[in-house]
């Protein structure tokens, strides 16, 4: 087995990003007081529903089209819950590629979850209800900005 994705924030024992700066958006899908998670498969934790924005892309387009692969999920409406730019925010890849990763967060609502299903991309969806989203392992890239949806704060957050 390959060594798996790490997620860093705040973490002295990073690794130097080897690459420039990457754009990530989150989805933040939420039904009945549940938010939907993925665990991956390239790394044993969870997360929202996240990808890297394509240089030929808008934010919007990205949005989409990670909900649409990693899910099969229709964007209907989104809006913004907020940026999340620490530059240490870092994550490794087992090609060892290393990047910073800015990350704009949607609220993001869908058709139907009628063709929810999973991708290659994940082992595992899941609605978890908010008050045990914290409860799992998550990526630090993402702890900070679900620690911000459970807690109700104002949006959106701007970093």
């Amino acid at each position: 087995m390959t060594d798996p994705t790490r997620f860093y924030y705040r973490d002295p024992a990073a690794p130097e990003p080897n690459r420039p700066r990457s754009l990530s958006v989150i989805a933040l899908i939420e039904r009945g007081g549940s938010l939907l998670l993925e665990r991956r498969t390239d790394a044993p934790v969870w997360g929202a529903i996240a990808g890297l924005v394509e240089d030929t892309e808008t934010l919007t387009d990205a949005l989409r089209r990670e909900v649409m692969e990693e899910t099969g999920l229709t964007v209907t409406r989104h809006e913004l819950f907020g940026t999340f730019t620490d530059p240490s925010r870092i994550v490794s890849y087992p090609d060892g590629n290393v990047y910073r990763v800015t990350s704009f967060a949607y609220r993001v609502e869908v058709e139907s979850f009628e063709p929810l299903r999973a991708s290659e991309e994940s082992e595992e969806l899941r609605l978890v209800p908010l008050a045990e989203v914290l409860d799992l392992e998550l990526a630090a890239t993402q702890r900070h900005v679900l620690e911000r949806l459970v807690a109700g704060g104002p949006e959106p957050h701007l970093e």
